[in-house]
């Protein structure tokens, strides 16, 4: 599929809440809906390279036992047969879990992460695990954007935000410690949300002080009830009061008020995505919303300039946290990790203390600053990424690493560290390509975000340039 042909406003991904209403009548079954993304899969594999592993014997073994749920008037949930992709480095009893790095190959925990037992509790189809960067990190898989090939589909949930994005599956898990929920949606034309920090449970990936479980999906509604059916049965990370909000999707909402969020990507904004966002922020004046920038209030300029490094803080942050697990790992398989694993383990190895305190102390001065904005607005909106998803063809034998092979987390790495709920919604498209804008909200607000997001793709006229 060229991306050439794609527009937000034509543009339909795979969806399920619509499609399960007639599974009580006996017009469409699990097991049927499971074939069809079958299908889809069977089509665009092969050049999205979007799954490590499908368990299609197990997925239909569990569409079987839903259809007969349905037939019963028993459900066990809103999302009771959705087939569901998991990021490979959630574990999962029936498959591997090998978190696209090579030293661990066939590592296979056969045990359920919290989220995925309260999946299979709510009689969701565990369908396969999904490409991931190197643990999460900035080596890319193989997994390439469902529009058009030559581009990154980002990273680290690169193969869960494609395989929604080539309609193969109405929703698949990700998990966002920089970008990497928020920034995949916006490249293939997904909505996503990450959540408030801790809001669903990460079971065993506790290991980052900012890392977060989320939702790509085709529509609002399967978003909405894959998070919310997570949450209520796993609840949220051990300490944390998990996700509020409604059992079913938030109805649209219309804001206000909304502030940009430039952060640092406003600097990098190409002349057409630039254009794309302005765009979306005029179809938003005219439909009544006012808009706020850090040139109408000190605190909005206050705020913009505790966030203006963002992105280097949050590698900090992560380098340091993360440098003896990896360093165990390497020292136990040191031919099993990239170079660019080795490149960034170094830089957290060289951190002390002091340094990593003060990058903590920096963190709470964003999120002091991010609250003193709750009175001037509803939420904030900012691009999702820095422009369409770029061109990624390899590194370059006999040439230096390329820095940023799935994306930039330039206009994620503030909200990742501020710990708030964003969801990614598909309102423009640049030189054929998506481009998402997000939705930032105060912590706890993500069914107020979800509205917001809901009433823009409902009522705003998407941007084409």
């Amino acid at each position: 599929m060229s991306g050439a042909g794609y527009r937000p406003d034509t543009h339909r991904q795979l969806t399920f809440h619509d499609a399960a209403a007639a599974f009580a009548k006996g017009k469409d079954s699990p097991r049927a809906y499971l074939e069809r993304c079958l299908e889809a899969i069977a089509e665009r594999e092969p050049g999205v390279k979007a799954w490590v592993v499908i368990n299609e014997a197990g997925a239909r073994e569990a569409a079987d036992a839903s259809e007969a749920r349905w037939k019963a008037g028993t459900p066990l949930s809103p999302i009771d047969g959705m087939p569901i992709g998991i990021k490979d480095l959630i574990e999962t009893r029936d498959m591997p879990t090998q978190m696209g790095c090579e030293a661990y190959r066939g590592n296979f925990p056969k045990r359920d992460s919290a989220m995925i037992r309260a999946l299979r509790d709510a009689g969701a189809v565990v369908l396969g695990k999904t490409v991931t960067t190197e643990m999460g990190q900035g080596h890319p898989g193989p997994t390439t954007n469902p529009f058009d090939p030559r581009h990154t589909p980002g990273g680290s949930s690169s193969g869960s935000a494609a395989a929604v994005g080539a309609r193969m599956v109405p929703a698949a898990i990700g998990t966002q410690v920089g970008g990497s929920i928020i920034r995949p949606a916006s490249y293939c034309g997904n909505v996503a949300l990450k959540p408030t920090q801790g809001a669903i449970n990460r079971g065993e990936r506790q290991g980052l002080s900012q890392s977060t479980a989320g939702v790509h999906a085709g529509s609002i509604q399967d978003m909405w009830l894959v998070a919310k059916v997570i949450a209520t049965r796993a609840g949220g990370d051990p300490g944390a009061p998990s996700l509020f909000g409604p059992n079913t999707p938030p109805v649209a909402s219309k804001p206000t008020r909304l502030i940009v969020m430039e952060a640092e990507g406003w600097a990098v904004l190409d002349e057409e995505s630039r254009q794309a966002f302005q765009g979306v922020l005029e179809n938003l004046r005219s439909a009544g919303v006012e808009i706020l920038t850090r040139a109408d209030a000190p605190a909005i300029e206050a705020f913009e300039r505790t966030i203006a490094d963002a992105k280097a803080m949050t590698n900090d942050l992560c380098g340091f946290e993360t440098r003896w697990s990896q360093q165990n790992l390497i020292e136990a398989s040191p031919e099993g990790v990239s170079q660019r694993f080795l490149a960034r383990h170094a830089r957290g190895m060289a951190m002390t203390l002091d340094e990593y305190r003060a990058r903590l102390i920096q963190r709470e001065a964003m999120r002091r600053a991010l609250a003193d904005l709750a009175p001037l607005g509803d939420a904030l909106i900012a691009p999702a990424s820095p422009g369409p998803a770029p061109v990624w063809e390899g590194d370059k034998p006999g040439e230096p690493l390329a820095p940023r092979p799935t994306g930039d987390i330039v206009y994620n790495a503030a909200t990742s560290a501020l710990g708030v709920p964003c969801v990614t919604v598909p309102m423009t498209a640049v030189r054929g390509l998506p481009m998402g804008v997000q939705i930032i909200g105060h912590p706890h607000m993500d069914a107020r975000v979800t509205g917001f997001a809901r009433w823009m793709l409902e009522k705003v006229k998407p941007v084409v340039v």
